[in-house]
C-alpha cells in the first residue's frame, strides 16, 4: 500500500499533510493567544488564510514576538 502511494506521488501527500498540521497549529495558536495589539490577531489570521505557503512560516518566525502570553 505504501509503495502504491509513493508511486502515485505520495511525497506530495506527506508534504500536504505536514503543511495542513502546521497550518492548523498556527491558526489555533493565534486564536488562543493574547497579543499586545488586539488587531494583530485579525491580521495574523488573514495572513495565514491568504498567504498560504508563507503565512504559517512568517507567523512562526515573527508572530511570537507580538504576543503577551503563550499557552
Amino acid at each position: 500500500m505504501i509503495t502504491f502511494i509513493m508511486n502515485m506521488g505520495g511525497s506530495f501527500l506527506i508534504f500536504g499533510l505536514l503543511y495542513l498540521i502546521l497550518w492548523i497549529y498556527c491558526l489555533v495558536d493565534i486564536i488562543r493567544s493574547d497579543f499586545k495589539d488586539q488587531n494583530m490577531k485579525l491580521i495574523w489570521v488573514l495572513i495565514i488564510l491568504f498567504a498560504q505557503v508563507l503565512g504559517p512560516i512568517a507567523y512562526l518566525i515573527l508572530g511570537k514576538n507580538s504576543k503577551i502570553n503563550a499557552y
